[in-house]
């Protein structure tokens, strides 16, 4: 079954954020990921994933001014010496937790500018030689045009025609359940499709952005088909509970205790 790793950035948000590893782990999940860890020195982040025994999934390299809408650089030209430095701070946390995956956000730029795409694929391409040596795979995902008016990367054909002109081992298509049916629908055909270079799967429900099982999906044969594909990797829940998080768990019931 599915290794489901709780999106503490979401989720938990009853507690304050070094206190939601421990409520996650205690409500049955074995890993977590979150979107940015910088608030907190790596070792904290490291201290607390050891002691609750929970596996980093992924994180996001520093995206910039996130509460004046920034959506990361990398598709940014004049941002360039910025999206570097980022990429810097995100492998210091990235040796001191032992996540193996780091998702590179694109930025808000018109999806057709030419610049844009160069300097996303530069900016792609050096993120991978960077992360070559601590052994990660550098993410790439599309996102919705409307929870994200202006991302770049709004197209799932987009995102994997670029992964497999890259041809980087270490880069991969972070594929979002909730963005995919929003942009393109049909997810399972995506899934079948691309699940040769998908390096992580994000789900929510469609479209509220809830617990799996409250939308328009049939999200429990999603995770069915996730197994007949032999998706290996995380499921990170990057839904916002639509009450208290512990109140709406109940969706986990058929999978809790797979993976500790």
């Amino acid at each position: 079954m599915p290794r489901f790793a709780a999106n503490l950035t979401m989720m938990f948000n009853e507690w304050d954020f070094l206190d939601r590893f421990a409520a996650a782990a205690d409500a049955g999940f074995d890993a977590v990921e979150f979107l940015f860890p910088y608030a907190y020195p790596p070792e904290v982040i490291a201290e607390r994933l050891t002691r609750h025994r929970l596996a980093p999934a992924l994180f996001n390299a520093p995206p910039g001014n996130w509460e004046a809408g920034e959506r990361g650089f990398a598709a940014l030209p004049a941002r360039r010496a910025e999206f570097e430095a980022s990429i810097a701070t995100a492998l210091a946390y990235v040796r001191a937790t032992g996540v193996k995956r780091l998702h590179i956000m694109a930025g808000i730029a018109p999806a057709g500018d030419a610049a844009a795409m160069v300097a996303f694929e530069s900016a792609v391409l050096f993120a991978c030689d960077q992360a070559a040596g601590a052994e990660i795979d550098i993410v790439i995902e599309p996102i919705n045009p409307r929870d994200v008016p202006g991302y770049f990367l709004n197209n799932f054909d987009v995102a994997a025609a670029l992964v497999r002109r890259l041809n980087r081992s270490n880069l991969k298509l972070q594929f979002d359940i909730y963005h995919r049916q929003i942009i393109h629908g049909d997810v399972t055909r995506g899934l079948e499709a691309m699940m040769p270079i998908i390096g992580h799967i994000q789900t929510a429900s469609v479209p509220e952005r809830n617990e799996p099982g409250t939308g328009e999906l049939d999200d429990a044969r999603i995770f069915a088909l996730l197994d007949r594909l032999g998706y290996g990797g995380f499921v990170g829940c990057e839904y916002r509970p639509r009450g208290k998080t512990l109140d709406g768990l109940s969706w986990l019931a058929p999978y809790r205790g797979e993976g500790r």
